[in-house]
């Protein structure tokens, strides 16, 4: 059995102004991760319906392995709107397939010998998705990587949600505007930044915390040390995917055994060359990959 890299929640496309693109974080996170030459996998649900099958086009287009049981829900999409800078606002569509993600033999297989998992608060808005991504997560291996990315979207989060992720994860990644919701929903609003993550850190024995603060560069805090990277200035064409970009090169290089601060780097660089493209799936150059 392969040991994959599962990108595991949401399928959807992104509705944009110029058309329609294969989204969401799972496959976002897989196809960068799989850039690295590793094994990945995007595992969801979709619906019964033409989408569905334009999903899967998409994924082969993009030599993406998928295990997406179908289900009698539409398959999802998101109304993307950019404002003037690129920046994204979404509509998300509810009570769709990815809301209703079955947890199959086969899906247990692959959690049984994952390497790495990562997964979202979003995807657990429903119970369905919720309890089978907490089912596949307490099938994984002790040495699998779990990174809990916590994409806050719109309302579709709770408290009880975030808690129980953060217990099951050993790596957190979240944005600066993030950790303020969170420090406020957990009642330390008056901590700073650093101070914030340290907490966070260690009350959840973490092996990482990894935040990103846009264009004020990023941190990845590990016990007893940080790394922080600055932002390159580039010419953005959208920020689509660009975290999952981030996320899915730095558990690549993570795994394929470079050290924090490298791993951070090549990160930091792929997340930038994804914001000068459209869409949230370019190929990226090779001598970003370090």
């Amino acid at each position: 059995m392969k040991r994959y890299i599962v990108g595991l929640g949401e399928a959807l496309w992104d509705v944009l102004p110029e058309g329609k693109k294969l989204g969401g974080a799972p496959a976002n996170f897989a196809y960068h991760a799989g850039q690295f030459g590793l094994e990945t996998i995007a595992i969801s649900a979709l619906g019964e319906d033409k989408l569905a099958e334009e999903t899967v086009e998409a994924l082969k287009e993009h030599n993406l392995n998928y295990l997406m049981p179908r289900v009698p829900y539409p398959t999802g999409t998101v109304q993307v709107t950019l404002t003037g800078d690129g920046i994204p606002t979404y509509d998300i569509k509810e009570n769709v397939a990815w809301d209703n993600i079955p947890y199959t033999d086969e899906m247990k297989e692959i959690a049984q010998n994952a390497r790495a998992v990562c997964f979202g608060s979003l995807a657990q808005r429903n119970v369905v998705s919720r309890e089978n991504i907490h089912k596949f997560l307490d099938d994984t291996p002790e040495d699998c990587v779990k990174i809990f990315d916590i994409n806050l979207r719109q309302q579709f989060y709770t408290k009880e949600v975030i808690k129980e992720s953060l217990q099951r994860c050993n790596i957190l990644k979240i944005n600066d505007e993030e950790l303020v919701l969170i420090g406020r929903m957990f009642g330390y609003p008056g901590l700073d930044i650093e101070n914030k993550c340290w907490l966070i850190l260690g009350k959840y024995n973490l092996d990482m915390l990894v935040l990103t603060c846009g264009t004020n560069g990023s941190y990845v805090f590990t016990p007893g040390q940080m790394s922080f990277q600055e932002t390159p200035k580039v010419e953005v064409a959208d920020t689509v995917g660009a975290g999952d970009s981030f996320t899915g090169s730095f558990c690549a290089s993570i795994l394929n055994g470079k050290p924090v601060p490298e791993a951070h780097k090549t990160a930091v660089q792929v997340s930038a060359f994804v914001c000068t493209q459209n869409g949230a799936m370019p190929v990226v150059p090779d001598h970003l990959k370090g």
